[in-house]
């Protein structure tokens, strides 16, 4: 199929810029929203006088570096996502089991939500992190993150822990693939960067296929908990080269003179207050606090009592709403620097790509939460076959990603192609799922709709970044992404909270109706293990009863996650039909 496409094959490009001394002189405010005549209007536009100091490390290193080091920077980027993406294929794969082995299975999505919401709100911090300090010391620091949720999630002996654990596990894994795709955007003409992110995604077209090996390994022989401590220690060990790379030519620039050196005279108490008022940590507590305590609830009415009468429910429910509601006023009327650049939001272009990743993550988590543990108890696969059909997202939508990165860097355009193919494919894959995802329905049904998923997938999540990015000037990609990140966890949160919701709340009232009097009193361990719900066998009247349980509460799921896309139509309408080879935006030797 891929062959018909008229597509001339593109070389890719490696541009040298030299440095200048000519300063953009825009406040924070316009350079935020750059427009395309600014952006071309120079061909310094990007270098700022008053950059942030890792801005300008990066740019001044980019300068200094050769060919050789910028290629192997992109194979040791491209090692690491591999790394990387087989470590979270068969972590993810063992989740069901972590959280069955404690007897809940049915929190596997409510471990997910509190992770994810951090992950992603960590995401704003970092960026500062990034910018203030540099790329290196901010990607080292994940990387230890990483490494202590990796060893928790090993240790652990309850959900507690290891919910604990996926905090620490997703920040630092959140954390380094975000300052990997800076590191990306700082190297990349913009014309190239869809085909550049593409080309460092592209580890999950070969890691599906080893993740659910490695799991059925890992519980067949020493148990999920080395699945874990596994990864704890080969991942730094593939990481360290990069950073060593980084730092060497970091030092080469500074004995060039080309990185300025500036004291800020402030005291150790003086430099905490001043980092807390950059970081906007006050505003980074409320709006973590609020949204947990809001969305968690959701996922957890079921285990009390009195269900969402519980006053702990509706205590939780009340002061999150307060928390988010005095985070807004305090970002609006006191923060001296606000959490998420405002500015931002008032660009159609900006605020358009940050709704399509919060509604495509809603989605997302909305069907997939419980798609695993449907294939694995509904079709009867094994771990290694539902683990193959799971990660046919990620198959399709990185391979179709770099079709998408040469059409763009072939056209220019980007808005086209996500408006009138990604948005339209994706509502027929997810929508017509809730005919096929139900008992007794081929597995290559849902397979289909797990292509044209994909497909589009990888479609929008590349149009979307580029749309961010081209709608402003370097000193802000952090920023930018950053706050796209947010909006995507906490849509993944959302929909994660959306998923446990219609879970908790249709599964187990549908499995006390179907299932037969001579199991009905197994009601409890059926509903919290999916061992248990496996051990029935296939046929049996109690299977079928589980088979249809699960089929109410999954055709609920897609309707829901159907009629959210529609949001994603409108926000795709709203972007500017920019011409990204107008565009030039890094300097130095970038791809």
């Amino acid at each position: 199929m891929f062959a018909s496409l008229s597509l001339q094959p593109v070389a890719v490009v490696l541009e040298s810029d030299k440095l200048s001394g000519k300063a953009q002189n825009e406040s924070d405010k316009e350079a935020a929203t750059t427009s395309r005549d600014q952006v071309i209007d120079s061909d310094d536009e990007s270098i700022t006088k008053d950059a942030q100091d890792g801005v300008l490390a990066m740019e001044a290193t980019t300068s200094v570096w050769t060919k050789r080091d910028l290629i192997i920077a992109y194979i040791l980027i491209w090692i690491i996502y591999f790394v990387d993406a087989m470590q979270q294929t068969t972590t993810n794969s063992l989740t069901p089991y972590v959280t069955s082995s404690f007897q809940l299975h049915s929190l596997t999505a409510a471990t997910s939500i509190m992770s994810s919401l951090i992950g992603g709100l960590f995401k704003l911090p970092l960026a500062k992190i990034l910018d203030i300090w540099g790329r290196p010391q901010g990607f080292a620091a994940m990387v230890v993150l990483l490494e202590i949720g990796l060893i928790m999630m090993a240790a652990c002996k309850n959900v507690e822990t290891y919910a604990a654990a996926q905090v620490f596990y997703w920040v630092g894994y959140n954390g380094m693939d975000f300052s990997l795709s800076i590191f990306v955007a700082d190297t990349s003409a913009l014309k190239n960067r869809a085909f550049a992110f593409a080309f460092v995604s592209s580890p999950y077209i070969a890691t599906v296929w080893i993740g659910g090996p490695l799991a059925t390994a890992f519980l067949n022989g020493p148990g999920f908990k080395w699945g874990f401590g596994v990864f704890a220690i080969i991942t730094p060990i593939f990481c360290l080269p990069l950073l060593a790379l980084f730092s060497l030519n970091y030092r080469k620039a500074k004995a060039a003179g080309l990185i300025p050196v500036r004291e800020s005279g402030r005291t150790t108490l003086q430099s905490l207050k001043h980092y807390a008022i950059e970081f906007d940590l006050f505003g980074l507590l409320l709006i973590a606090s609020g949204l947990a305590l809001f969305l968690l609830p959701f996922s957890l009415y079921s285990y009390q009592g009195s269900g969402w009468k519980s006053p702990m429910i509706i205590c939780m429910i009340i002061f999150g709403g307060l928390l988010l509601t005095a985070f807004v006023l305090y970002e609006k009327f006191i923060a001296p620097k606000t959490f998420m650049p405002f500015e931002l939001l008032t660009n159609h272009t900006v605020l358009g790509a940050y709704i399509l990743a919060a509604v495509l993550f809603v989605e997302f988590y909305i069907w997939d939460s419980y798609f695993y543990s449907f294939l694995l108890v509904v079709n009867n696969l094994s771990i290694t076959r539902a683990t193959y059909i799971v990660n046919i997202y990620s198959i399709g939508s990185c391979f179709f990603s770099l079709v998408v990165g040469v059409f763009i860097r072939w056209t220019g355009r980007f808005k086209a192609l996500a408006l009138y193919f990604g948005v339209p494919l994706t509502i027929l894959g997810v929508g017509l799922m809730i005919a096929f995802r139900q008992p007794d329905v081929n597995i290559g049904y849902i397979i289909m709709c797990q292509i044209f998923i994909a497909f589009s997938g990888g479609t929008l999540v590349i149009c979307e970044q580029i749309a961010a990015m081209a709608a402003t000037s370097h000193q802000y990609i952090a920023v930018v992404l950053a706050v796209e990140g947010m909006f995507s966890s906490i849509g993944g949160a959302i929909g994660a909270t959306i998923a446990g919701a219609i879970w908790t709340g249709v599964f187990p009232v549908r499995l006390a109706e179907y299932l037969p009097i001579e199991t009905r009193g197994n009601l409890t361990e059926i509903y919290e293990s999916i061992d248990v719900q496996t051990s029935y066998a296939v046929g049996s009247a109690t299977r079928d009863a589980i088979n249809r349980a699960y089929g109410d509460a999954q055709k609920l799921m897609i309707i829901a996650a159907t009629a959210v896309l529609v949001l994603a139509i409108v926000s795709v309408a709203v972007w500017r039909d920019i011409k990204v080879k107008d565009f030039k935006q890094v300097r130095g030797r970038v791809l």
